[in-house]
């Protein structure tokens, strides 16, 4: 290399780097050559000097002045002769000398003056005084005619002109601050565009309202949530691991001709763990992530969402491999057509236009798998679900009782709870149909009311009352309620859970309360059996406890009262489901008016004749009465026992398992239900024993 080219380079061996232009430089000169203007003198049309007294004085004795300005009565303005000031070196001070723009031709017009600042305006004209004595003095020697001598010194007198100046700033300072903010708008204006086109959709500029507004997660802001933070959920688990597997090794898999599926669907309830799948996801596959809404493309601007969606897929393509996470995709992937309020030229179907040409159009998308979280996966368009798209559904169930004790493990981690007295298995049995998120509230809440207590640990009731308090909603000991409606509440509840423990499919009891919560004054626990499929039987089981209540109401007091609102209501919709979906009556027969597909949701007519609805009406109020005529039969045998139970639970308010136990014995079905357990914590063991060989 040449000692030319070394020259260029710094101390560290590099070349120095080039300065960018920017438009502030612009802003810097024109300050710089306005500052030069002013100093210069270029442009102006007078020079002033401050002056003192014993200065001022002489050039009053002399004459060299043409005129005297007092400005507010503050200063007072000396305009000395322009020859005077050309020719005399006494005023030398007040030439102005040419500058870039000005020539001494421009500056005869110039005018010079002194400024003297006085304290007062009387002392002032008493200085004034002093140098008119003193040209009387001069100018009166020798003068004996009184008539002329009288005209010189009226001649002799100085005439001072007054006037009242206003400061440019105090006149004007409404509307310089007006510029100024306009200026200030003006900046910040064309700062927030720069910013917004220049850094995508993170920034907040105005021309970034299309792009993207996807979170990226890479190495620089790594997730932290891996798959042993996901408990339960396995089969969910195995499919997105494929595609984790795939991304890290891909060879592993195009070697025998296969190809990574586009995209996977993550369906299930709420609460069971989609977005944390999404999460782990994120945190395994080591690759960039892309986390954003559904509801993230919506605008009240026309065309954004479509501007969105492919700004999101070019970024997405910049960064391949990598995955990209769409939650509640509903918000978008609507069925087409279905929007009968606005039509089919909507907003939001141009977006789900542009992304399922994104997902599989023309352009490839090579490395990029988009995955998304929906509980609504019925009214989501066919095109959207089908094979090349979203090649995958996963489905994300509720937990079940093995499940739900590994969930209840991972939220426990942190927990200070007393491990000999709470029994994580005996905590899963006890919260059928619980999601992930409602176990997680369970351990929060359990913490809460600990602390509250002013305990050490969390304890077993405090997890029981967690429980209760999420189903229930919160205690209200200090609600009024008359002794008669105590009682009708107690016998509705006591009718409850008399009826259920006397009927086989009936679920099993756990406690029965009358203090009052949230909006219910009473509620009967029960511990619902896990099963997939539902026989007839079980359902008239169910609708018949459900209507002990108002049968004990009728009974014991002879009439009924609206307590019994959610009992009714859940008998009408489970009797109306066994006759219009699952065909479980003889009349109407095996026919199911069901629409998995959710089109009739977006009808205005029904899926059956007026003939056949009235059938229906007809066969729902015949199952519904039928169970209440059995709930007051069951109650009549066994009306000393609900008269005990009743009165147990007046005093105590609470009772539990074995306080029906004790007056009704032991349900005849508690051993097959026991034997029931055990084989499937056998059957569990065996699984886990299998397990760990497959693993060696």
């Amino acid at each position: 290399m040449t000692k030319g080219n070394n020259k260029l380079k710094g101390k560290n061996g590099m070349k120095p780097p080039k300065l960018k232009f920017n438009l502030y430089w612009i802003y810097g000169i024109v300050l710089v050559f306005l500052v030069y203007l002013w100093f210069s003198g270029g442009g102006q049309d007078a020079m002033y000097k401050e002056v003192e007294w014993d200065k001022l004085k002489n050039v009053l004795v002399n004459r060299d002045y043409t005129r005297i300005n007092v400005v507010n009565k503050e200063f007072a303005e000396i305009y000395i002769k322009r020859e005077k000031i050309d020719n005399d070196t006494a005023y030398k001070d007040l030439r102005v000398k040419p500058g870039l723009f000005t020539d001494a031709r421009a500056l005869k017009d110039v005018e010079g003056f002194y400024i003297y600042r006085f304290v007062d305006y009387d002392d002032f004209r008493d200085q004034l005084k002093t140098v008119e004595d003193q040209w009387i003095a001069r100018d009166t020697v020798g003068v004996g005619d009184q008539v002329k001598k009288q005209e010189i010194i009226s001649d002799l007198r100085i005439n001072v002109d007054s006037e009242t100046r206003k400061s440019f700033f105090g006149e004007n300072y409404g509307f310089l601050i007006s510029i100024v903010f306009m200026i200030l708008i003006w900046v910040l204006f064309f700062r927030m565009m720069r910013s917004g086109s220049s850094s995508g959709g993170m920034g907040g500029g105005i021309f970034s309202v299309g792009k993207s507004k996807a979170r990226l997660y890479d190495k620089d802001n790594d997730v932290k949530i891996t798959f042993a933070d996901v408990a339960g959920l396995e089969g969910a688990k195995l499919e997105v691991k494929e595609i984790v597997d795939f991304l890290r090794s891909p060879s592993k898999y195009t070697n025998l001709g296969g190809k990574i599926p586009k995209g996977a669907l993550l369906v299930g309830p709420p609460g069971t763990g989609k977005t944390l799948l999404a999460k782990a996801v994120a945190g395994e596959a080591k690759v960039p992530f892309f986390s954003l809404s559904g509801s993230d493309f919506v605008e009240m601007f026309v065309g954004v969402g479509a501007s969105r969606v492919r700004d999101l897929f070019k970024t997405a393509k910049e960064k391949a491999p990598c995955i990209v996470f769409i939650d509640e995709i509903d918000a978008i992937g609507r069925a087409r057509g279905k929007n009968l309020a606005s039509g089919s030229n909507d907003e939001r179907e141009n977006t789900l236009n542009q992304l399922l040409t994104e997902m599989d159009g023309f352009g490839t998308n090579a490395g990029v798998i988009i995955l998304a979280a929906t509980n609504r996966a019925d009214i989501l368009d066919k095109a959207l679900l089908r094979a090349g798209r979203f090649d995958r559904q996963i489905h994300v169930e509720l937990p079940d009782v093995k499940e739900r004790k590994e969930i209840f493990n991972v939220h426990m981690r942190n927990l200070k709870y007393d491990k000999q007295e709470v029994d994580v298995d005996f905590l899963s049995k006890q919260t059928p149909g619980f999601s992930g998120a409602d176990i997680a509230n369970i351990c929060n809440e359990a913490a809460l009311i600990a602390a509250r207590h002013d305990k050490k640990s969390i304890g077993k009731q405090d997890f029981l009352d967690a429980v209760d308090r999420i189903i229930g909603g919160l205690e209200k000991k200090n609600k009024i309620i008359s002794s008669k409606e105590k009682k009708t509440i107690a016998y509705h509840e006591a009718g409850h859970a008399s009826v259920s423990w006397l009927l086989e499919h009936a679920n099993p009891l756990v406690k029965v309360t009358i203090v009052p919560r949230g909006s219910a004054l009473g509620a009967a626990w029960y511990l619902p059996e896990e099963r997939q499929i539902t026989t007839k039987a079980q359902l008239l089981d169910q609708m018949v406890s459900l209507l002990g209540g108002r049968a004990a109401e009728e009974l014991v007091f002879g009439e009924v009262s609206t307590g019994a609102l959610n009992d009714l209501e859940r008998v009408s919709k489970q009797a109306y489901a066994m006759v219009v979906y699952y065909g479980l009556d003889s009349e109407i027969g095996n026919v199911s008016f069901y629409d998995s597909t959710g089109q009739s949701d977006y009808s205005l007519q029904k899926p059956f004749s007026e003939k056949t609805a009235e059938k229906i009406d007809e066969q729902v109020r015949k199952l519904v009465e039928e169970a209440y005529a059995q709930a007051k039969g069951i109650l009549k045998d066994n009306r000393d026992k609900l008269d005990a139970l009743a009165a147990i639970l007046i005093e105590r308010e609470v009772i539990f398992r074995e306080d029906v136990e004790k007056i009704y014995g032991k349900r005849p079905w508690d051993k097959d239900e026991e034997e029931q357990n055990k084989d499937s914590e056998l059957q569990d063991k065996d699984n886990e024993s299998e397990d760990k060989k497959d693993e060696e």
